[in-house]
C-alpha cells in the first residue's frame, strides 16, 4: 500500500507506519493526517498483523502541525468570512484531526510509538494516543503552543501523567527528554537513539506472539477505564479551547508575526524566555 506522506509495510505480525515528510521534520498537513487514517485502517484490516509500530523518518518523530501551511490556511479561512471566526467550523475541522489521532487509541491492535528527535505540539496530540511509548534518551517531547496559539486537543497529557506533572507541562509548555519521560511514567522505556529500533522491535515481536483477540480484550479493558474518567468530554473541551487560544488577541498577533516574519522568528520569540526548543522547531 502506497501513501504520499507515510510509508506503510507489514511483515511477521507487525504493521509499520512511518511518517514520511523528513524535509519538514514530519510536520503534519492535511495529506499526512489523511494518510495516517488510511494506514491505521489498513493495519487493522490485515489479519496477519497483531501490533502496529508507529515512527517517523529522518531527524524527528513529528514537529507538530506545519506552521507554514497552518497559519496561512487559518488566515485564508478568516478572510473568507470577512475577518470573523466561526468556532463551530473550527471545532469541526480540528475534531476531524482528533478522530484520526484517536484511531490509534481505538485500534484493536496495540500501537507502539517509537519517538526520536522532536515530538512537539500537535505531534504530541497524535503520539500520546498510542498505547506504549518508547523514546530515545535524547528525544524531546512537549507542547510549546501552551504558551500562545494552542491547547492540546487529545489532552492525553492529563490521562498519562499525574496531576503535578500534567499541570506543569501544560502550563509551561516545557519539554521532557526521553530519559525524563521514562522517569515520570510518560514513556515505557528510554534508550540510546541507536538502540531504539531494536528495543521497539523486541517488544513488538513479544506482543505479536500473543493472540490478537487477547490483545484486543486487554487494550479495551484498560481504555474503558479511561473513557469512564471522561476522556471524550475532556477532548471536546480541549478542541474548543484550542480554537479559542488561536483566536485570542495574542494568538492572532502571533499568527500574523509568523506570516510576516516567518515561523522561525515567531517560534524564537515565543520560546526565548524559556530558552528551549530552539529556532526552526515547528509546533
Amino acid at each position: 500500500m502506497t501513501f504520499e506522506s507515510i510509508d506503510y509495510s507489514a511483515a511477521d505480525g507487525i504493521a509499520r507506519i512511518v511518517l514520511n515528510r523528513p524535509e519538514r521534520l514530519n510536520a503534519m498537513n492535511r495529506r499526512l493526517i489523511s494518510d495516517l487514517r488510511e494506514a491505521v485502517i489498513a493495519a487493522n484490516e490485515d489479519e496477519a498483523a497483531r501490533v502496529i509500530v508507529f515512527s517517523g523518518a529522518g531527524r524527528a518523530f513529528c514537529a507538530g502541525y506545519d506552521l507554514d501551511w497552518g497559519t496561512r490556511a487559518e488566515d485564508a479561512t478568516q478572510r473568507e468570512m470577512a475577518g470573523h471566526w466561526d468556532p463551530v467550523r473550527d471545532y469541526e475541522g480540528m475534531s476531524r484531526n482528533v478522530r484520526v489521532f484517536m484511531s490509534l487509541w481505538e485500534s484493536p491492535k496495540p500501537v507502539i510509538a517509537q519517538i526520536h528527535g522532536w515530538c512537539v505540539g500537535g505531534g504530541t496530540d497524535m503520539a500520546l494516543c498510542a498505547d506504549l511509548i518508547y523514546m530515545a534518551e535524547d528525544a524531546q517531547i512537549g507542547y510549546p503552543p501552551a504558551r500562545v496559539w494552542g491547547e492540546p486537543t487529545s489532552v492525553m497529557w492529563v490521562y498519562r501523567l499525574g496531576l503535578e506533572h500534567a499541570k506543569r507541562l501544560m502550563l509551561s509548555g516545557e519539554s521532557l527528554s526521553g530519559a525524563e519521560a521514562e522517569r515520570i511514567g510518560l514513556a515505557s522505556k528510554a534508550v540510546p537513539a541507536a538502540d531504539l529500533p531494536s528495543v521497539v522491535e523486541e517488544m513488538a515481536r513479544k506482543l505479536a506472539s500473543i493472540p490478537a483477540n487477547q490483545l484486543a480484550l486487554s487494550k479495551l479493558l484498560v481504555n474503558q477505564a479511561y473513557e469512564n474518567m471522561g476522556l471524550r468530554t475532556t477532548q471536546l473541551i480541549g478542541t474548543f479551547f484550542d480554537g479559542i487560544a488561536r483566536h485570542t488577541p495574542e494568538g492572532i498577533a502571533w499568527r500574523d508575526l509568523a506570516m510576516k516574519e516567518g515561523f522561525r522568528e515567531a517560534v524564537r520569540r515565543r520560546d526565548a524566555p524559556f530558552g528551549d526548543y530552539g529556532e526552526g522547531k515547528r509546533a
